[in-house]
């Protein structure tokens, strides 16, 4: 599979997410998904992700896609999100996703999230 392919897949797994559809989300990652939140957390397997999904996610995030960034088995995608900051306010963060690919699936994440100063 060549990188252009992956960027795909990541773009249609986004816009799952972006409607709310984390099965759809789901459907484009492997069952052992490893997916790492720098600095929070790692989430094991595609059961764990769909519970965290279930409340990270209860509403749709917004997020923009900046750019995306392919070779091999790699896709990093650079952008920002809207999400609630320590205080519960909604902020806007930046944030960096680091994604590895196995036999055309989400197989790894690693997303490095930070809320710009200023």
């Amino acid at each position: 599979m060549i990188a252009a392919d992956h960027k795909s897949i990541l773009e249609q797994a986004n816009a799952a997410v972006r409607v709310g559809d984390n099965e759809g989300f789901l459907a484009h990652c492997t069952d052992d998904i490893r997916w790492t939140t720098v600095g929070e957390g790692t989430l094991q397997g595609k059961q764990a992700v769909r519970d965290w999904m279930k409340t990270a996610y209860a509403s749709p995030p917004s997020f923009r896609v900046e750019k995306l960034v392919a070779e091999g088995d790699m896709v990093v995608a650079l952008g920002t999100i809207m999400a609630d900051d320590a205080q519960g306010q909604p902020a806007e963060f930046a944030y960096s996703d680091v994604w590895r690919f196995r036999d055309g699936k989400l197989a790894e994440l690693d997303a490095f999230v930070i809320q710009p100063k200023g």
